[in-house]
């Protein structure tokens, strides 16, 4: 059965990009979300089996949003994305409760290995 995934990026190409990947792959994109907050409502509406989240968006940011995604569901898969490898963010978002952390500009191998690690 294909996996049903939400991607949350405020960069439409990024969102573009990733949904591309996914589909080809036979992934299932259930649906998109430009900020942290539409990421959250979106969750709650579609319960994904995975979320691939941005850190840096306007409105909520990725590691906020993923902590009130986790306070709804504790069970829910989340794999975070950004450019900035920033050490600190990458703990704070593992420790948030982020399966994994994939960083931008995004080679697809990483995207897929990402996604079948956590979700298969």
């Amino acid at each position: 059965m294909a996996k049903n995934i939400l991607i949350c990026d405020d960069a439409a190409f990024m969102r573009m990009m990733i949904k591309d990947i996914l589909t080809k792959n036979g992934y299932n994109v259930v649906g998109e979300a430009e900020n942290g907050a539409k990421g959250v409502e979106k969750y709650n509406e579609l319960k994904p089996d995975l979320v691939l989240m941005d850190i840096t968006m306007p409105e909520l940011d990725g590691i906020q949003a993923l902590k009130k995604i986790k306070e709804m569901d504790a069970s829910a898969t989340v794999i975070m994305c950004s450019a900035m490898g920033q050490q600190a963010m990458v703990i704070e978002s593992i420790q948030a409760g982020a399966k994994d952390f994939i960083v931008k500009p995004f080679q697809a191998d990483r995207v897929l290995e990402a996604v079948k690690k956590v979700v298969g």
